[in-house]
C-alpha cells in the first residue's frame, strides 16, 4: 500500500533476461527524505533495480510510481520524469567537448527551459558545493576521476530532482578519489535528498543510509536499519556476504 510519504514505490516488480530472471517480485517502498543503500553480490540485481526507476531499463511485470505516477512509456512525459529522477552511473559520462560549467547548464536550459545565466549561476553555486568550483572553465579530461564524478552529480542536481539514484558511484575511481565523492553524497543525505544509492561501500552504508536492503539472485533478501543489518543480519546469505565482504 502506498502512502503520502513514499516518493517511489515499487510493486511486484519482474525482470527478465531471456531465461534469467534479474528482478524477482520487488516490492519497495522509498520515503521521502530517505537514504535507501542496496547492496549485496554482483548479479544479484542491484543496478537493473536502481535503472528501472529512471526506466532506462524497462520492467516485465509490476507497478513502479514515483511522486504517486506510474513511469511514462517514451516521449516528453519520459524526458520529464528523468529530469526529475537524477542519476549518477559509475562512469561520470560526460561531454568531453563542453566545459565543466556546460555540461551541468545543459540540462537546465534544454530541459527546464532555465534562462541561460540562471541556470549558469546555479551550475557555480553547485560546483561550489561539491569542490570543484574553480574548475568550471575546464573540460573534463583535465580532471580527475573523483572531481568528474563530483561533476557528474552537481550536473544531475542542478535539474532539481526529486530523488536520486547512485549507480556504484564510486566503483571507477582510485581509493584515494572514493572519499572525497562519499563526503559529497554524505552531505546530500544530510541535506534531506530522497537517495537510493547501489554501492560496495560498507562505511557508506553504515553512516548515511537511513535503511539497508540486500539483495541476491535477483530478489530483495532482507532489509533493516544499519546498526542492525550490520551487528546481526538475519539470512545465512547476508551473513556470508558480510562475512567475506567485511573481514577485508
Amino acid at each position: 500500500m502506498t502512502s503520502q510519504s513514499d516518493l517511489v514505490t515499487l510493486e511486484g516488480v519482474q525482470k527478465w533476461y531471456g531465461d534469467l530472471h534479474v528482478l524477482q517480485d520487488i516490492n519497495l517502498s522509498i520515503q521521502r527524505g530517505e537514504v535507501l543503500v542496496v547492496i549485496g553480490p554482483s548479479g544479484s540485481g542491484k543496478s537493473t533495480l536502481c535503472r528501472t526507476i529512471n526506466r532506462l531499463e524497462t520492467i516485465d511485470e509490476g507497478t513502479i510510481l514515483v511522486d504517486g505516477q506510474p513511469l511514462p512509456q517514451e516521449g516528453k512525459a519520459l524526458a520529464a520524469h528523468r529530469a526529475d529522477v537524477g542519476m549518477v552511473f559509475q562512469s561520470f559520462n560526460l561531454f568531453a567537448h563542453k566545459t565543466i560549467l556546460e555540461n551541468v547548464t545543459l540540462g537546465p536550459i534544454k530541459v527546464r527551459k532555465q534562462p541561460k545565466a540562471e541556470a549558469e549561476q546555479k551550475a557555480k553555486e553547485l560546483l561550489d558545493r561539491v569542490g570543484v568550483g574553480h574548475q568550471a572553465a575546464k573540460y573534463p579530461a583535465q580532471l580527475s576521476g573523483g572531481q568528474q564524478q563530483r561533476v557528474a552529480i552537481a550536473r544531475a542536481l542542478a535539474m532539481d530532482p526529486k530523488v536520486m539514484l547512485f549507480d556504484e558511484p564510486t566503483s571507477a575511481l582510485d581509493p584515494e578519489m572514493i572519499k572525497e565523492v562519499l563526503d559529497v553524497m554524505v552531505d546530500l543525505a544530510e541535506r534531506g535528498m530522497t537517495m537510493i544509492v547501489v554501492t560496495h561501500e560498507m562505511g557508506f552504508a553504515r553512516t548515511a543510509a537511513n535503511r539497508v536492503v540486500f539483495m541476491a539472485d535477483g530478489a530483495i533478501v532482507e532489509e533493516a536499519e544499519p546498526e542492525t543489518f550490520f551487528t546481526n543480519p538475519q539470512s545465512d546469505r547476508a551473513k556470508d556476504f558480510l562475512g567475506k565482504i567485511l573481514k577485508h
